[in-house]
């Protein structure tokens, strides 16, 4: 079981200065990866996508009430359904970061077994700098932190930025009272969250992801799976209720 003071010390602190987050043990067995997941494509986004993510003042998308954000990734796919009434600024902050390709190429940095995986450092230190100081305020809790839940990671209150995590299990006894605030759900394809690759735990230093991106990441931790490409899924178009008439 772990204590509330040890989750408190280990949990999904995004990393909003160069200096790096101390790693705290909490490891569990994982099995080996076959082989390693193919290189994420360079160059994935053009010069003018990019340029757009360094502003992030310019994106301010207000997301619909409900949306799906898919995700292709090296373990599989899944899809992630966002209801904006659960906590606005984070569903916002979040179809925005999709939207306009912020988490294409990025890395599962962090992966603890039986507690969760966490993402949302860009690869390139160039577009990820503006957005360690781009802090949304808090949304209340108004769900908890079970299995398949989606969060913002954070440094402490108001601090919300880019970087989320997913629940494997339900943590809501652990993290509910510190003020995590899930956003959506995944609906399909939690088995391969389930697979995402969790062999270095949280050894990668989030400083250096922050410095370096992924070059350091490929370098020192070329198994860690990655986020192919992550978009919004078209909205199903609204069916039309049949009507009937009743005869006098």
């Amino acid at each position: 079981m772990i204590s509330v003071r040890s989750v408190t010390a280990l949990i999904l602190t995004a990393v909003l200065a160069v200096a790096a987050v101390p790693l705290l043990a909490q490891r569990g067995k994982t099995p080996a990866k076959k082989s390693p997941p193919a290189a994420a494509p360079a160059g994935a986004l053009s010069p003018a996508a990019k340029a757009k993510l360094k502003n992030p003042s310019a994106l301010k998308d207000v997301a619909p009430a409900t949306y799906r954000a898919a995700f292709d990734t090296s373990a599989g796919a899944f899809v992630i359904l966002v209801h904006r009434e659960w906590a606005p600024k984070g569903a916002d902050r979040f179809y925005n970061l999709v939207k306009y390709g912020f988490f294409d190429g990025t890395r599962f940095f962090r992966v603890v077994p039986n507690f969760m995986v966490q993402f949302g450092i860009n690869g390139d230190p160039t577009v990820q700098a503006p957005w360690r100081a781009a802090n949304l305020t808090d949304d209340p809790r108004t769900q908890s932190n079970r299995r398949g839940t989606i969060s913002f990671a954070t440094a402490g209150p108001n601090t919300r930025t880019t970087q989320v995590f997913i629940n494997f299990r339900d943590n809501s006894q652990s993290l509910d009272s510190q003020g995590f605030a899930p956003f959506g759900e995944v609906v399909s394809g939690m088995e391969v969250v389930d697979k995402i690759n969790a062999e270095y735990g949280e050894h990668p230093d989030q400083g250096l992801i922050q410095r370096q991106g992924n070059a350091y990441l490929t370098r020192q931790f070329p198994k860690l799976d990655y986020i192919k490409k992550a978009t919004i899924q078209a909205a199903a178009p609204a069916t039309k209720k049949a009507t009937t008439t009743k005869k006098k």
